[in-house]
């Protein structure tokens, strides 16, 4: 059976979802529940394997290391997809330790480090990294230190031969690496059971120059966060699909408690932190393999995000657990025993918040162009001539007409109304467009009724209207939504009776956006109200002009009527309006090609934005608290703009991205609101009253029409519903039926 979107991993590439594939049989056939067991309970504080020479052996040690030091040369990026189902496994040993180890020093680089790399990945070698330590180094003529002190938590340092430490010289933080026997090394109780920790203590030990390594803070935290946070990203794979399971199979008062709201939104939750984590580490890794200037920046994100949703979805899996997972012998509480400690690896909250917040308040910026596969260029050279000859044609509405008739607007559509584009060739076309400057015609809903029309429509109506929509020359409105059916569309009283040559369709929509500005509207109405309310339903173009429809506005929150309540009094439709067969249109309003086209944005541009949140804050005198909440939700945001670009590459691989759409919608949705709130707080008086050089009013704007974006289009409650079913496969409430 094909997996699911959420158990792919942290991949995207065929090549990246293969090696998963490989890593994950081999910790299912190697990392035995007994192997776990037996380190649990085992009074070795090593916590050593049988299993080390076996995974040694796959290779995996040196998959991030350059080639020329010893390593395979793939980059940390690979080293994250494998060590997410290493994760999952709940493996234990030096592996990540030594990763760790090898990866601070080749980004360190110099001749000491270039002799220890072969070393370590070829197993025969093992190291340590100590995230924080109180040691101490008095500067030696030729560049030497002599260190004191001590560094507690240092994972995997019992039986490591090369231990890298920071040691304060002077105030200054500097990265040394010490040969084991250079220091007392003494075993700590920890709470993670499965893998020992150690406190180590240098007295006067003489460290020579080479062994200062010429690397950062900031560059060995950011592979910290992403070596550590694959792992964490592991942990979060194993909660969410073993607490799916649980809640599909677990029969609580005659049902199964994934039926249970309280519980399907707790797991669509933790399904969602999984994929938000999963995009921002592959984010980070994938800066730090391209060597970007913003990097850290990156890592930064990921170092805030994924170890906090580690450990609160395994709290999660143990809450749907109920009492069996708070018993020692389920594994839940080695997980999330596994997610504290890398936390606490990773340091307190508000220290990685305020990381992220200082780089982005000093205005670094990171970006949002996809690496796209070489043909992408061939692509480009072709749209960009193309393009070109209609951005020299003077007249804006010759424009129009020419974007339409060339398929420029929803080139996803087969031709001749789209280009037929593929996902590649849509995602050059839209960064073509962009780059060109060409006015595009704002569709609307013109785009859903289009993607309606064209498959499922006869040759007249997708000449006369399919054709002038994509000109821009016609407006549309969707009568879906009705005051007893808003998120249940399936559960729709609208009635149209067959008559002579028609329909006479009598019935109220509401929340219909544009109505009263619209020539023409989808609509769906019963037609046999004796079949299920899923059958039984038409799908019907209806010419807004018809009489008797009344469009009355609904004045909103902000006080601007965008939407409509609509009457319809025995309006006559007639049959050559019907679009596909009759009874057939709830399928035709499912199946309208959405699933063809490349989404290339999951943020709610209309509404606020990271942008607004940094005009407010860049250049303000912001409290800790404040600067806090700014690296959060600037943290958030990146969050939202690589699950959109995950969701294009993810198509460009041929994987499904339903769910993982949905997760980038709700999290935009929530963002806007979260970004509004913040700058209205923090403006005080300013925030609800036009104050003479604060600009106030778009703020305030912001705030009050934000409330809408998790209502329309499917509340949240409604998206978390399904999420949970369509992504973890957890049961439909019982009384859903078809």
């Amino acid at each position: 059976m094909a997996r699911t979107s959420y158990e792919l991993g942290v991949g995207v590439s065929a090549d990246h979802l293969a090696l998963a594939d490989a890593v994950r049989g081999f910790v299912e056939r190697t990392v035995t529940a007994e192997h776990v067991r037996a380190a649990v309970e085992s009074s070795d504080a090593g916590k050593q394997l049988p299993y080390w020479d076996a995974l040694v052996a796959q290779d995996l040690l040196g998959l991030h290391v350059p080639e020329e030091l010893g390593g395979q040369g793939a980059g940390l990026l690979t080293l994250a997809v494998a060590l997410e189902p290493l994760g999952r496994g709940l493996h234990t040993g030096p592996f990540v330790p030594t990763a760790l180890a090898s990866a601070v020093l080749a980004q360190a680089g110099g001749p000491w480090a270039a002799a220890q790399l072969p070393g370590l990945t070829d197993g025969s070698r093992t190291g340590a990294v100590a995230t924080e330590s109180a040691l101490t180094g008095t500067r030696r003529d030729g560049g030497g230190l002599v260190v004191d002190g001590t560094a507690d938590g240092v994972l995997g340092a019992l039986g490591a031969e090369v231990i890298i430490a920071p040691v304060s010289v002077d105030g200054v933080r500097e990265w040394v690496a010490f040969e084991q026997v250079e220091l007392t090394v003494g075993a700590q109780d920890s709470i993670d059971v499965l893998r020992g920790s150690a406190r180590l203590h240098a007295d006067a030990v003489e460290v020579p120059a080479d062994r200062v390594l010429a690397v950062s803070t900031a560059r060995v935290r950011a592979v910290t966060a992403v070596v550590l946070g694959a792992e964490a990203v592991g942990v979060m794979s194993w909660c969410v699909s073993t607490a799916a399971e649980y809640a599909r199979t677990r029969v609580q008062f005659g049902r199964p408690i994934g039926q249970f709201q309280g519980v399907k939104h707790k797991c669509a939750q933790m399904g969602i932190a999984l994929e938000k984590a999963r995009a921002v580490l592959w984010d980070a890794a994938f800066a730090l393999d391209r060597a970007d200037d913003t990097a850290d920046y990156a890592a930064a994100i990921a170092g805030l995000i994924v170890p906090d949703a580690a450990v609160q979805v395994a709290q999660d899996c143990i809450q749907v657990h109920g009492g069996i997972g708070f018993t020692w012998e389920h594994d839940a509480h080695l997980y999330y025993r596994r997610a504290l400690g890398v936390r606490a690896l990773l340091g307190a909250r508000e220290v990685r918040a305020e990381a992220v917040a200082g780089y982005a308040l000093a205005g670094s910026t990171l970006s949002r162009e996809l690496e796209l596969p070489a043909e992408a260029e061939l692509i480009r050279a072709e749209v960009r001539a193309e393009l070109a000859e209609i951005a020299a044609i003077d007249d804006e509405d010759d424009q129009l007409v020419a974007l339409g008739d060339g398929g420029w607007n929803l080139p996803h559509l087969p031709r001749p109304y789209g280009r037929s584009a593929s996902p590649l060739e849509q995602v050059v076309i839209a960064q073509e467009v962009k780059a060109s400057g060409i006015p595009m015609p704002q569709l609307l809903m013109g785009t859903w009724a289009v993607g309606a029309i064209v498959p499922h429509g006869d040759e007249r109506q997708k000449r006369e209207l399919v054709v002038p929509t994509l000109r821009g020359e016609v407006v549309w409105c969707q009568l879906f939504s009705e005051p007893g059916a808003g998120s249940d569309l399936a559960s729709l009283t609208t009635k149209a009776t067959k008559v002579e040559g028609g329909w006479q369709v009598t019935g109220q929509k509401i929340w219909t956006t544009v109505a009263q500005f619209a020539d023409w509207a989808m609509l769906i109405a019963r037609t046999s109200p004796d079949k299920p309310k899923h059958e039984g339903i038409t799908y019907f173009v209806l010419d807004m002009s018809s009489p008797g429809i009344t469009v009355r506005p609904l004045r909103e929150m902000t006080g601007s009527a965008l939407f409509n309540e609509v009457f319809l009094d025995e309006v006559f439709i007639p049959d050559e309006n019907v679009v596909g067969a009759v009874d057939d249109g709830w399928h035709v309003a499912r199946t309208t090609l959405a699933g063809e086209r490349v989404a290339l944005s999951q943020k709610m541009e209309a509404y606020a934005t990271d942008t607004d949140l940094l005009r407010f804050a860049m250049g303000r005198e912001l409290s800790p608290m404040a600067r806090y909440r700014v690296g959060e939700l600037m943290a958030e945001s990146r969050a939202v703009d690589v699950i959109g670009s995950r969701v294009v590459l993810k198509q460009l691989s041929g994987i499904d991205v339903s769910t993982t759409s949905s997760v980038g919608k709700l999290l935009g949705m929530a963002l806007g609101q979260a970004i509004s709130e913040f700058v209205v707080d923090g403006l005080g008086i300013a925030g609800v009253v036009s104050v003479p050089g604060e600009r106030s009013d778009h703020a305030m704007e912001q705030l009050i029409a934000g409330r809408a974006t998790t209502i329309y289009g499917g509340t949240t409650e409604v998206q978390l519903n399904v999420i949970g079913e369509r992504m973890l496969g957890l049961p439909r409430d019982a009384s859903v039926t078809s």
